[in-house]
């Protein structure tokens, strides 16, 4: 059976750029390695997605919507349903000069931020620079390996999953608690000096209202540990000096 729109699912993919192999995204570890992308700071796990509503590119999404839990798929994604068509209007020449200190440091293939906007540079030559602020992947088609592992439908593995999205780690750690209609989130040590813990926890807070209908109140508990003093080790106790002898 079809999912239906807002189910939130899990599945495991590797994408590629159609015409040249090239991974860009996986959710597997060994597909990381073999496609030369690995990042020892990713943790490579199944990808939450709420079906339909573009937590992923449209062509997957799409896809998708037609599956089913256990289902294993090719989706090809072209452009008009991916990163978009190349635009030539996205492409400007500018003053190598505009790019300040960067002038002598910048190199063909370099992605710069330029006017708020990345881009990417074509071209450097007579005191000027080709910048191309089309998507990288603009006018690409795109491969998805997928397996669409299970789809979340009970109140705790909805959680489970939407706080593995937003922290990446072990199970183990995340830690909540649902008393009637309130959820009690613990936050990990890990996190919670996270930059933008707070914006963090609203996206949380949101998400799970969202997808879990019988709650009216979320609690973020944070807990802090008191440190145990160090043990001092053990001084020799001073031995007596000698008397000495008293003057005749």
């Amino acid at each position: 059976m079809a999912f239906q729109k807002g189910t939130l699912i899990l599945a495991d993919y590797t994408a590629k750029v159609k015409d040249t192999n090239e991974v860009f995204e996986t959710t597997r570890e060994a597909d990381a390695k073999s496609g030369n992308v690995f990042d020892a700071n990713v943790k490579y796990q199944p990808r939450l997605v709420s079906v339909g509503e573009a937590w992923v590119l449209k062509g997957l999404d799409d896809a998708l919507l037609a599956a089913s839990a256990g289902d294993k798929l090719t989706v090809e994604v072209p452009p008009e349903k991916g990163f978009g068509t190349r635009d030539p209007a996205k492409v400007r020449m500018i003053p190598l000069r505009k790019l300040g200190d960067d002038a002598e440091k910048v190199s063909v293939g370099d992605a710069i931020e330029l006017d708020d906007r990345t881009g990417i540079i074509r071209f450097i030559g007579s005191g000027r620079v080709q910048v191309d602020f089309n998507h990288r992947f603009a006018g690409k088609t795109i491969l998805y390996d997928v397996n669409v592992l299970k789809s979340l439908d009970t109140d705790q593995d909805k959680i489970m999953g939407l706080l593995r999205r937003r922290f990446p780690l072990d199970d183990s750690k995340l830690k909540f608690e649902i008393k009637g209609t309130q959820l009690d989130i613990a936050i990990p040590d890990e996190v919670l000096m996270m930059e933008g813990i707070q914006v963090v926890k609203r996206a949380i807070a949101n998400e799970v209202f969202k997808f879990v209908s019988t709650l009216d109140k979320i609690n973020f508990v944070e807990s802090y540990t008191k440190a145990k003093p160090q043990e001092k080790p053990a001084e020799k106790k001073a031995e007596a000096a000698p008397a000495q002898p008293k003057a005749a």
